[in-house]
């Protein structure tokens, strides 16, 4: 058999409607400046899909600091990885500023976070070592899972009944080969937009013997008094022993970083291969990065925007009657009842009449007749925005049950 014989688009769960799909649903493409209000298709939506949550995207210094450092160092330099050619002093000053912003005693630059999570955990644990996760954790941790080849178990999500089972099992596999226990979380949960209960986990190394590793990309910026992040918000970050975010959210950026003790990531600079093997992180990266974390640790007011847009949009729709499932974050994910071909006719209704653009999700993301309108709100939408989108939900709502979007396939959207 060749091996690209199985390599049928429409066999995938994504590609499914490929045909149908592309540019419009999947590979959409959004115009014009980073911005509540940008150009799809020619025409300007209110969008809701991306995840500058502290609308630093667009933001007059920062896009200053990128120019400059752009301007004066190109995209090339530092050439090389870091730790061959590729390293500076401002790499080592950003990790400085990240550390005791997440009060953590280092932190290392990673280029991406996805790669990051993955060879973080490839790197801190064997063979003889057991990882314990919860069950709806991120690609990027399931792909990092997925590379360990000693033993590693699943606890249903938040379930800490669920998880002290496996920690039961994990323990009597370590006492017989030597190793240790990683538990893996998530501060905020992208999807669902609930908070990983990370003071139940913590709770429970007062019995067990593990680290914690939690990936806080939706959470950084947004989360805790000063933005540090979900342990913040709960008061265990000391508690948290690897504690990983991306650039990707709120600081609108490529990147990413992790914070641990010296001892820990000493060794990770020697030993996780997508840094080793990979580019440094480019200039222009590093100094803007520095400045977006400067804006979020000197104005405050920037987070406190969000929050309000969060609030608003939040109460607003679960006033209308709205499931917004257990989310306590930004992420706003709206519920509602439609098999897939609806759930297009939806979101293609409120696109090309009015003029919103959010994210759908459908299945195996979500269970089957389950639609998935995921918002993300930022701290540079308005009031009004939000007024316009509940109400804009108001109608679609009522167009699905009156089953005005039942049919099979896809209007089209083309007319």
């Amino acid at each position: 058999m060749d091996i690209f014989d199985k390599l049928d688009i429409s066999k995938t769960p994504l590609g499914r409607f490929a045909d149908e799909d592309d540019g419009y649903f999947m590979f959409p493409k959004l115009e014009g400046e980073i911005a509540p209000r940008m150009k799809f298709r020619g025409k300007e939506v209110l969008v809701w899909s991306l995840n500058s949550y502290l609308g630093l995207a667009n933001h007059p210094e920062v896009r200053k600091a990128d120019a400059e450092a752009a301007q004066q160092y190109g995209m090339a330099y530092p050439m090389g990885a870091r730790i061959m050619s590729g390293n500076t002093k401002y790499h080592e000053e950003f990790e400085a500023q990240l550390a005791e912003f997440v009060s953590k005693e280092d932190a290392m630059l990673l280029n991406f976070g996805y790669q990051g999570v993955v060879s973080i955990i490839d790197a801190v644990v064997n063979r003889k070592d057991v990882i314990v996760y919860d069950a709806e954790s991120h690609a990027c941790i399931i792909d990092g899972v997925r590379l360990h080849m000693g033993k590693r178990f699943i606890f249903p999500h938040n379930d800490m009944e669920g998880l002290e089972k496996q920690l039961q099992r994990a323990t009597r596999i370590t006492k017989e080969t030597g190793g240790g226990i990683l538990v893996i979380s998530e501060g905020v949960f992208g999807m669902s937009g609930n908070l990983g209960d990370l003071k139940g986990i913590v709770a429970m190394k007062e019995k067990y013997d593990f680290r914690l590793l939690v990936d806080d990309a939706h959470g950084f910026g947004t989360m805790g008094k000063t933005g540090a992040g979900t342990g913040e918000h709960y008061g265990v970050q000391g508690d948290i022993d690897i504690y990983i975010s991306t650039f990707a959210k709120s600081m609108a950026s490529i990147g990413a970083f992790v914070a641990a003790d010296q001892k820990v990531i000493r060794y990770l600079r020697y030993n996780v291969r997508s840094q080793i093997f990979a580019k440094s992180l480019p200039m222009p990266l590093v100094l803007g990065g520095m400045k977006r974390l400067e804006l979020l640790r000197q104005r405050p007011e920037v987070k406190a925007n969000l929050w309000k847009i969060v609030d608003a949009l939040q109460s607003g729709l679960r006033e209308k009657g709205y499931n917004l499932g257990t989310t306590k974050s930004p992420v706003t994910p709206v519920f509602l009842n439609g098999t897939e071909y609806e759930a297009g006719n939806l979101i293609l209704d409120i696109r090309e009449k009015y003029n919103i653009f959010c994210s759908m999700v459908i299945y195996p993301i979500v269970p089957k007749n389950i639609i998935m309108l995921r918002i993300i709100p930022t701290a540079v939408h308005t009031l009004d925005d939000v007024k316009l989108t509940i109400e804009a939900f108001d109608a679609v709502r009522e167009n699905l049950q009156s089953g005005k979007y039942r049919r099979e396939g896809i209007f089209n959207f083309a007319q």
